[in-house]
């Protein structure tokens, strides 16, 4: 059914339940004329009389009767419905799918996920963790997070804080093998190398040379589609590996890890969270971007400046656990 026909049924009903057409436009914000005209070509349409009408009164056709005691039902479900939609639009309760990375992501996410449930005990998330672009409109995502940029044309990015990246080894890897002095020692260490889930292929380590950021491939002693396990391999010591600082910037605080090749981080890409038009967003989509907003953007924790992974510069022999640790009493 045309929304041409549901509005003209309606100015119908509204019609005889207020007396007169004309109240029935006043209702619907239209001329008198357009109702009228609307009436009119419903009957058309149906090739009966449903009003007799004169300049000052109107009453129902027997066809008229009967058609009104149909759609009554169901015009009064429909305005329930519409009813709930706006109801639900401003309530901050019901289910929030979100979509983000796998890897090195979840850590960022429950925290504020977990005080907005806290805030909002209504709501029911729906998160699916994945590697891939999917798409926006058949996976119904409400908000998104990506490593990078907007998965595609349509929605709104934010860019929440850089990405570095980071060729970190734990201590007991540097006690045994050293700490790499140049890129080109690279083919020497024991590196690591990260599959995308989703295509399967080996990716590169991105490395600032020169103020250009290079695709280096490295030989990979270990190679695993997995981030975690990945990072539980340089954290044992069994390789060196390119970690993102989303991941390594508290291990590198504790000492677990040390930031090596300084040089050559990258930064170039970063964090984003994504979403469609906002004026249309239910009111607890709106409050999650909001939070997630206010505590992932720039966010210390997950920063390093140039200055503190200068301090935790790897020294041989050293008790290697912070720069406070290695401070003269």
């Amino acid at each position: 059914m045309a929304i041409n026909e549901l509005r003209a049924i309606d100015t119908f009903a509204k019609a005889v339940t207020l007396g007169s057409i004309r109240r029935a436009a006043l209702a619907q914000g239209v001329t008198p004329q357009a109702a009228s005209q609307a009436i009119a070509q419903l009957e058309q349409q149906l090739g009966v009389r449903l009003l007799h009408r004169t300049t000052r009164s109107l009453a129902l056709t027997d066809e008229g009767q009967r058609f009104l005691e149909a759609t009554q039902p169901a015009l009064a479900a429909l305005e329930r419905a519409l009813s709930r939609a706006r109801e639900s639009k401003d309530e901050i309760a019901g289910p929030l799918r979100i979509v983000g990375p796998r890897s090195s992501f979840a850590s960022l996410l429950m925290p504020v996920l977990d005080e907005f449930c806290q805030l909002h005990p209504g709501i029911q998330p729906d998160v699916q963790l994945d590697d891939g672009v999917g798409n926006w409109v058949l996976d119904r995502v409400d908000v998104g997070f990506r490593i990078g940029v907007s998965p595609e044309e349509g929605v709104i990015a934010r860019r929440l804080l850089p990405v570095q990246l980071l060729v970190c080894a734990a201590p007991s890897y540097l006690e045994r093998f050293g700490a790499p002095q140049s890129v080109e020692d690279l083919a020497t260490h024991r590196c690591s190398a990260f599959r995308h889930p989703a295509t399967g292929q080996i990716l590169p380590w991105y490395l600032n040379i020169d103020g250009e950021i290079q695709h280096r491939h490295v030989t990979p002693t270990l190679s695993t589609n997995d981030a975690e396990l990945e990072l539980q391999a340089v954290l044992a010591g069994q390789v060196i590996g390119q970690i993102s600082n989303l991941a390594a910037a508290g291990l590198i605080r504790q000492g677990r890890l040390v930031p090596v090749l300084l040089e050559h981080v990258s930064d170039h890409i970063g964090l984003h969270l994504y979403y469609g038009n906002r004026t249309a967003q239910p009111r607890r989509v709106r409050a999650f971007i909001d939070l997630a907003i206010q505590r992932l953007a720039d966010r210390p924790d997950y920063l390093l400046s140039k200055q503190e992974l200068g301090d935790r510069r790897w020294a041989k022999g050293a008790d290697f656990l912070t720069p406070e640790s290695r401070t003269p009493a």
